[in-house]
């Protein structure tokens, strides 16, 4: 159930963005769904390149459960697992996530490798951020791509795994 305005500290876009975003993993954890497509806790857990605690992961996705930014349903492959996916919610983060990775680009000093998503992201603007939150409904809330669009989710995979391997082949 949403919250009223008199239940936030006030009703400024900024705050409301933050009271759902604004903690240390929340923005990971979606992060990771979406641009890793881990959709279930163990891979969330074990692929979290920040090192996430297991009790601090299991809170961060009940409130993002909470507040509509990701579903939770029984996975249908194994009874005991539960699949997480985005919502509209938080695939309407894309472009704010590209904007974040291009502004941590410019100013912190990132790893080749985990900096590649954002520099595709930055290069490929607006019409790059839309065929990848078009993928993203289709993966996660089952609104089918238009015919021929090639996967904006795998470009981003295969950038990033051929930084990675060229990284590990210098040692």
């Amino acid at each position: 159930m949403a919250k009223t305005i008199e239940e936030h500290r006030s009703g400024c876009p900024i705050n409301l963005t933050l009271e759902v975003l604004g903690d240390r993993w929340s923005l990971i954890v979606i992060r990771d769904v979406m641009f890793g497509n881990r959709r279930h806790f163990r891979e969330i857990l074990r692929n979290s390149e920040e090192g996430i605690a297991s009790n601090i992961l299991a809170d961060r996705l009940k409130r993002l459960v909470e507040s509509g930014m990701l579903t939770r349903e029984d996975d249908p492959s194994h009874r005991q697992k539960a699949l997480y996916s985005l919502t509209e919610m938080s695939i309407a983060l894309v472009p704010l996530l590209a904007e974040m990775g291009a502004w941590g680009r410019r100013f912190r000093p990132v790893s080749e490798d985990l900096a590649i998503r954002a520099e595709l992201l930055e290069n490929g603007g607006r019409s790059f951020w839309n065929e990848f939150m078009d993928e993203l409904r289709d993966l996660h809330l089952g609104k089918p791509l238009p015919a021929g669009n090639p996967s904006a989710l795998a470009r981003l995979t295969d950038a990033y795994l051929e930084v990675k391997a060229r990284q590990d082949a210098a040692g």
